[in-house]
C-alpha cells in the first residue's frame, strides 16, 4: 500500500483530545484516524473494495 498524506485544520482544543485519546489508547493519531474510517458505512455509493491488508500491497 502507497501511504498518502491528509491535512486537517482542527482546533488546538480538538487536537489535544485526538492526542490524549490516542495516547489513553497507547495508539497513534494515524491509527485512530484509520479505524474510524474504516468504521464508516456507506450505503449510496456502489460497494468500495479496499485493501486495507498491508502484507497483500504489491
Amino acid at each position: 500500500m502507497k501511504n498518502k498524506a491528509l491535512n486537517l485544520r482542527v482546533s488546538e482544543k480538538r487536537l489535544n483530545i485526538l492526542r490524549a485519546y490516542a495516547m489513553d489508547r497507547d495508539k497513534t493519531m494515524t491509527a485512530i484516524v484509520e479505524e474510524w474510517i474504516d468504521s464508516l458505512s456507506i450505503k449510496s455509493l456502489p460497494a468500495i473494495h479496499l485493501n486495507t491488508d498491508s502484507k497483500n500491497s504489491g
